[in-house]
């Protein structure tokens, strides 16, 4: 009897296992999906900026806009391969349709903070998106010192004065000095599914590998019992 439970649990642990594995599988194959339509979106071609905005439909719109920055700057902590530790630059930007918006013109090192840019016309090239970058455990700006934690568009936007619109630049023209583009990219899209079907499959195979074990032992000490 002991044989037959152990047997028993063995199987339905074994396929509980491997459904979540499968799940998992089927998430993948979902969220590959989702990235190939957004890359697709990031990279197709520009438009002008639109007169409203839809945040779900509207991100990561290309868009092209021209006008001028303000000289006024937030400063964004962030760390990248590239750059290490640095600050992403977020600026007011007047165009020349007359509207006045946000553009995050890219990165800077740490050490190239002070003082800020000075305000020039420029071709913006980029992708408009409305970053979820925070949560009930992100920081409240430093704003004496200008270091903001994540870019929240609605309270920078009020900060400075503009819609709540941030265009992330791909390419100005011309470039902004000691400024590095930071692209919109799929890259920090997390897409941990694979990981996720092998630790399932992994674990069905354990348990798989141990309920047989368990049993020819058990089936072994039996014989060995009746002989």
């Amino acid at each position: 009897m002991r044989l037959v439970l152990l047997v028993v649990s063995g199987v339905l642990a074994v396929a509980v296992l491997v459904s979540l594995g499968l799940w998992q599988v089927q998430r993948l194959h979902w969220k590959q999906e989702i990235l190939t339509r957004i890359e697709t979106r990031i990279s197709a071609d520009p438009s002008p900026l639109p007169a409203t905005f839809d945040e779900a439909a509207d991100r990561y719109r290309p868009v092209e806009i021209s006008g001028r920055s303000t000289g006024e700057e937030l400063h964004v902590l962030v760390s990248t391969a590239a750059t290490g530790a640095g600050y992403r630059v977020i600026v007011p930007f007047e165009t020349d349709e007359g509207r006045r918006i946000m553009v995050d013109l890219g990165v800077i090192p740490t050490e190239e903070k002070a003082p800020p840019r000075a305000g020039q016309h420029m071709d913006v090239l980029g992708n408009l998106h409305w970053p979820q970058e925070t949560d009930r455990f992100t920081p409240d700006p430093e704003r004496g010192r200008n270091i903001w934690f994540a870019r929240d568009v609605p309270i920078m936007a009020e900060t400075l004065g503009t819609e709540p619109v941030l265009v992330v630049a791909r390419r100005t023209e011309p470039p902004v000095p000691d400024v590095l583009a930071l692209p919109i990219t799929t890259e920090g899209i997390p897409n941990d599914h694979l990981n996720y079907a092998i630790t399932w499959f992994s674990l069905a195979a354990i348990c798989a590998g141990m309920t047989l074990l368990l049993a020819l032992r058990m089936a072994r000490g039996k014989e060995e019992t009746d002989g």
